[in-house]
């Protein structure tokens, strides 16, 4: 998995049992590859411009590749599994862009079928755009067979470069599950850190310039009058939609906020539409890289909204690991050509298996 915030590539080795909504994952090993800062600086100015040369992207969908690799074989070597233990390298692919139903996910499964020695399965949200759905999101379908729980209703929150949450109905079924993207997560903290601070680290390490900052709550609230926050669901988001919503307030509201306030400001636009778009009286278990801005959870803690880790859900996984292990379910559902997508989720207009699948040449 490669997310949105677009900080390098986690992966995840999975053991997998059964099919279906019987299926079974056991968690074994992850290694995280940090992206080059070439490869970064590619990756946000075309996110961000939209614009590029066709040698550019040409070179960034081999670099990012080739970084797959990397962390497949570390995690290989690291366990003395052989790829031909591998049923299949489950790989989401780099969004470049995303506004249903139009949506790239980039990277070359052949390569990296190529240098692992095993299938790939890729390319997850297009059978479910061509089936009407926002093609997203689709970690619910392994959220549900991971996290449901007979008797307590619970929310699996993930915060990446954008923050979703899947909300799992005590005993609830498949068809009942609730998803949606609440909005941004870090993706306007990290364009202002890339902006402001270019030979940073591209991000506000554990959200401490936010936290020496003030909030600046008329932008807040710019913010969150825009439509897709009281769009009911399914809706999908993209962060240059959210950094463009963000600069447009800022322009507006708040034209000389200095880098630490615009960070809290950001902070607290997070987390109020996290928080405004979680139930009441259900169990909340958070992952991505938002977990470790300090700034983010106390606003959490302050607003009386607790949040457990997502290895204290009784699945043996850590923050920045979960949506890997969530791609290895759906590539095995690929893989058994069982549907992966939740329609109610999506909007489809019905479950499709989802995927292409790269044999190993």
């Amino acid at each position: 998995m490669s997310g949105t915030s677009g900080d390098g590539v986690d992966a995840a080795l999975v053991s997998i049992g059964g099919s279906g909504l019987d299926m079974t994952a056991k968690f074994i090993a992850q290694h995280h590859v940090p992206f080059a800062p070439s490869v970064k600086s590619l990756l946000f100015s075309i996110r961000e411009s939209g614009n590029c040369q066709l040698s550019d992207l040409a070179k960034l969908g081999r670099d990012i590749s080739l970084l797959y690799v990397d962390a497949i074989q570390a995690v290989l070597q690291a366990t003395g599994t052989l790829p031909g233990d591998v049923a299949c390298v489950a790989a989401h692919g780099q969004t470049l862009y995303h506004s249903p139903p139009n949506t790239i996910q980039y990277f070359d499964p052949s390569l990296v079928a190529y240098e692992v020695g095993c299938p790939v399965v890729s390319d997850f949200r297009r059978a479910d755009c061509a089936a009407g759905g926002q093609g997203a999101p689709l970690v619910p379908f392994a959220d549900y067979i991971l996290f449901h729980h007979p008797e307590k209703s619970r929310v699996l929150l993930n915060i990446g470069g954008i923050a979703n949450l899947t909300f799992l109905k005590a005993g609830g079924t498949l068809e009942e599950v609730i998803a949606f993207d609440t909005g941004p997560g870090n993706c306007i903290s990290d364009a202002l850190c890339r902006r402001n601070l270019p030979e940073g680290l591209g991000y506000d390490h554990a959200g401490a310039i936010a936290a020496s900052g003030i909030a600046h709550s008329s932008v807040v609230e710019r913010c969150l009058q825009n439509d897709y926050f009281h769009r009911p669901p399914p809706k999908s988001t993209d962060g240059p939609a959210m950094i463009q919503l963000f600069d447009e307030a800022i322009r507006r509201h708040a034209p000389s906020l200095n880098l630490p306030d615009q960070l809290a400001t950001a902070i607290e636009l997070t987390a109020r539409s996290v928080a405004g778009a979680i139930p009441e009286d259900v169990e909340v278990f958070a992952s991505g890289g938002g977990c470790y801005n300090q700034a983010l959870m106390h606003w959490f803690i302050d607003a009386g909204l607790k949040l457990q880790p997502i290895g204290h859900s009784g699945v043996d996984v850590d923050a920045c690991g979960k949506e890997a292990v969530a791609f290895a379910i759906l590539g095995a559902a690929t893989l058994d050509g069982v549907p992966g997508n939740v329609p109610s989720v999506t909007g489809a207009k019905r479950g499709v298996v989802l995927g292409s699948i790269t044999p190993k040449p």
